[in-house]
């Protein structure tokens, strides 16, 4: 399983913060995996491959099998994909 322990803080309008999280909880999500999800996604978009940390930890790994890189195939939350929508820069 991945390890999360890595920590991201940014800045964000309040009234747009308040709206996401309205929306996650009506999706029964998480904001934190909404955002791994489009980290993830955006990774992919751009073909950028990572190997996840924790991948030591693995069953599969402890029978000597080696975990490929995460790639634009990968979906580690269960959540549906999310709708995209272009936008301006600053909306």
């Amino acid at each position: 399983m991945e390890q999360k322990t890595a920590r991201l803080t940014l800045l964000i309008d309040p009234n747009k913060k308040a709206a996401f999280e309205r929306l996650c909880a009506q999706q029964d999500l998480t904001a934190s995996q909404v955002i791994r999800r489009l980290i993830r996604d955006y990774l992919a978009q751009h073909g950028v491959q990572y190997v996840p940390s924790g991948v030591g930890t693995d069953k599969a790994e402890a029978k000597g099998k080696e975990r490929p890189p995460v790639g634009a195939s990968s979906r580690r939350d269960a959540a549906p994909p999310a709708k995209r929508r272009t936008t301006r820069r600053g909306a």
